[in-house]
């Protein structure tokens, strides 16, 4: 910041510097929303998260992709900390492993509300 810059409210410029903090942590927050701003990886994403765990092949019927396309989406979320992966003998199943990216879809597409008669006994 210019040191000779006049400002308008000190306090709140203070408050804001504070709160910016390590350029880097915002640098590496403006990546990661960057991966999650493509319309196919933020499906597969929002896809995840309502499965908890879903192959490849899932992820593919589900979205429309092709396998080899969520493969290739899936790296790269991987590679982003995103997304992680749990084996099942030959079976490879991707759960989230973002827990800012788990909120931010609970803010976007909450999880619909169940029916008013569900769960309660007949």
């Amino acid at each position: 910041m210019d040191p000779g810059r006049k400002l308008i409210d000190p306090e709140r410029v203070a408050a804001a510097v504070d709160g910016l903090g390590d350029r880097a942590v915002i640098d590496e927050w403006a990546q990661r929303f960057s991966v999650v701003a493509d319309p196919s990886r933020l499906a597969l994403l929002v896809s995840i998260h309502y499965a908890r765990e879903i192959s490849v092949t899932d992820l593919a019927a589900v979205t429309g992709m092709t396998d080899t396309a969520v493969s290739q989406a899936l790296r790269l979320l991987r590679a982003h900390g995103l997304v992680t992966t749990q084996r099942t003998g030959r079976v490879v199943r991707y759960r989230l492993a973002d827990a800012t990216v788990h909120e931010l879809i609970h803010r976007v597409r909450p999880h619909p509300q169940q029916p008013a008669n569900e769960g309660q006994d007949r």
